[in-house]
């Protein structure tokens, strides 16, 4: 009966050639639409690897974190001559002298305020939208001020998506008094030193990131946190280099 299993193997090798050839052009197609997927997933690993040599410091950033910027396409939030390097691990230039932040640092601020459903957060430098869209993935309500016009208008465009984002263009120095009280506030530009009024619009039990120097080679990541009774505690955490806050507030300080 030799005969007859060699040409039942037959079928089966034909329907496995099938299998792999469909297989092989599902790939292709998932590639074709999003041709960033490669680079995206290279940058995750590397964020994990960042979190497993940090664990236990300061600098540490959270998996959860990581997840959150593993849903929000880079490429998107950052010119069209910048997408081929959307996905490596550093800030680029988004225009009017401002930058995107690095992807570590995201994670890492993203990290430090521990954004959840439900909560009502701040962030200040919009820039390309990227850290906005970021955090509303945890399902926060983000409310996100932009200093340079353009910038502005960009990012709201970028954030429709997000019906959990509202946007607007404006000083930062003095917050969004509004919607406050925040549970948490992420600023993306480094001030001379922490906004009052920013301060004052943090809830108690809130957190705030804010990088804080007056020269670009000199400044410190801060974590800002207030207690129940609001008294603030603040905590540094690694070196960084930020462009520098702006607008009437912070220029009065720094003209002091």
């Amino acid at each position: 009966m030799p005969g007859e299993a060699a040409s039942a193997r037959v079928p089966c090798r034909r329907v496995l050639l099938a299998v792999l050839l469909a297989c092989t052009s599902s790939t292709a197609t998932a590639q074709n639409a999003d041709p960033y997927a490669a680079a995206r997933r290279a940058l995750i690993a590397e964020l994990n690897d960042e979190a497993r040599a940090d664990a236990g410091t300061a600098a540490r950033i959270d998996r959860s974190a990581i997840a959150l910027l593993a849903r929000v396409p880079r490429h998107e939030y950052v010119p069209a001559s910048e997408r081929r390097n959307a996905y490596e691990n550093r800030p680029l230039g988004i225009g009017y002298g401002q930058t995107i932040s690095q992807p570590y640092i995201v994670a890492l601020m993203t990290s430090l305020v521990e954004p959840r459903a439900g909560q009502t957060l701040l962030e200040i430098g919009t820039g390309s939208g990227y850290q906005a869209a970021v955090l509303a993935e945890s399902g926060a309500k983000v409310h996100s001020i932009e200093i340079v016009a353009p910038l502005a208008v960009q990012a709201a465009q970028r954030l429709r998506r997000y019906p959990n984002v509202a946007t607007r263009h404006g000083d930062g120095y003095y917050g969004w008094k509004e919607h406050a009280p925040f549970d948490a506030i992420v600023v993306t530009a480094a001030a001379s030193s922490v906004p009052p009024p920013l301060l004052e619009q943090l809830k108690p039990g809130g957190r705030m990131v804010i990088p804080v120097g007056s020269s670009f080679f000199t400044q410190t990541l801060l974590l800002v946190q207030k207690d129940a009774r609001g008294r603030a505690r603040t905590r540094q955490i690694l070196p960084v280099r930020f462009v520098p806050l702006t607008g009437a507030g912070e220029s009065a300080l720094r003209e002091r």
